[in-house]
Parts: structure tokens; sequence; C-alpha cells
């Protein structure tokens, strides 16, 4: 069975920001259990209330109503509702581990005196040469997988596309066969069209 290693992508800004949140969450969770064990074995709920603060801020929580809370409270509450938002989304996402496959180097030939390997770049780079000399590709950027390359490509004529992407998708086998690599698929995706205003002067 055929075995593809996977990395992941660290964004180590991220990283800290989501350990800082952690780091305030259970401190916030030792904190409130260090109370709750205080209130437990007895300890008067006026010391703790000295402490914490807890029944200050009920008490005066409990008595707000709705003439109390002003048009300019409930607009930086919204705010900061937003900005909390939005930064921990970020710092969720950022968390989320990015997994992708790792690319290794197309072997050719091997034995027991040594073989012939080529690296994914080099694959590629003989790719993207051989797409950018078709007068219509403005960009071109390839990506060798395991089985197969794809070829990313920006034009700058809309006329003809078909026409042109078919001598794209030949020009890109045929460098390959040039080169003499495998056949290997080769997957042409049209990712832009460039704009020209260049015009033909009669």
């Amino acid at each position: 069975m055929f075995r593809q290693r996977l990395r992941s992508r660290s964004f180590p800004l991220a990283r800290v920001g989501a350990n800082a949140v952690v780091v305030v969450f259970a401190l916030g969770l030792a904190w409130g259990g260090a109370m709750l064990m205080l209130l437990a074995l007895k300890v008067s709920p006026s010391t703790i209330n000295a402490l914490s603060g807890y029944r200050s801020a009920y008490d005066y929580l409990a008595g707000l109503e709705a003439q109390d809370v002003s048009a300019s409270t409930r607009l930086i509450t919204a705010l900061a509702g937003l900005v909390a938002c939005a930064m921990f989304g970020y710092l969720a996402w950022r968390a989320l581990p990015h997994p992708y496959l790792a690319r290794t180097d197309l072997r050719l030939v091997g034995g027991e005196r040594g073989g012939v390997q080529v690296s994914p770049r080099a694959i590629e780079r003989a790719t993207e040469i051989a797409v950018l000399d078709h007068p219509a590709v403005a960009a071109a950027r390839a990506r060798y997988a395991t089985d197969d390359v794809t070829v990313d490509v920006s034009v700058n004529r809309a006329d003809a596309l078909a026409a042109t992407l078919t001598d794209v998708h030949q020009r890109a086998r045929d460098s390959l066969a040039r080169h003499e690599l495998p056949a290997l698929p080769v997957n042409i995706s049209l990712v832009r069209l460039e704009r020209t205003d260049r015009r033909d002067v009669k």
C-alpha cells in the first residue's frame, strides 16, 4: 500500500495567541475553583467577596435595568463583541492543523549501484518554461504531485481559448518527453484572464 507523508503548516503567532487564551481561561477556572473550595471549608462569604468581588459584581449586574444602559454603552459592547469574535475566530482558524502532502523526488532508475532522482521543482520548472513559450500565456505555475502535474495558467487573450489550453497541454507533455521524464498526466487549469490594453497600430 502506498504511503504518503503529511506535513502541517505552522503559524507561530496564532499558536502563541491561542496558548495565551488557554492560560487565561485556565487561571480563571483555577481561581473560581479556589473560591468554591474556600466556601466548602466554611470561610466567611464576606472574606471571599473581598478576595474575588463576586457578590458585588453579581449585585451590580442584577440591579441593572434597561434605562441604566445608554446608547454609548451598547455601542461599545457591540464593538467589543465584534472585535472579540474576529480575533478569537482568527486564532481558532489559524490554530487548526492544515496538513498537505509532502512532495517527494521522482526516481527514474535505480539499482544496487545507485539511481537517478529528479526533484519536484525541476519537473515543475521544465513544465512552466514550456507553457510560458506560448504567446498567449502571461503566467504559469506548476505543481508536481505523486501521480500528476497540475499547471495553473493565466492567459492574455480570450479568443481561441480552447485551442490555447489544448496547445499548452501538449507543450507540457512534450516537455516531459523531451527531458526523458515519465509521461505523467498533466492537468491545465485556467486561473486568470489578464487584461491587456495593447492596441494594434495600423
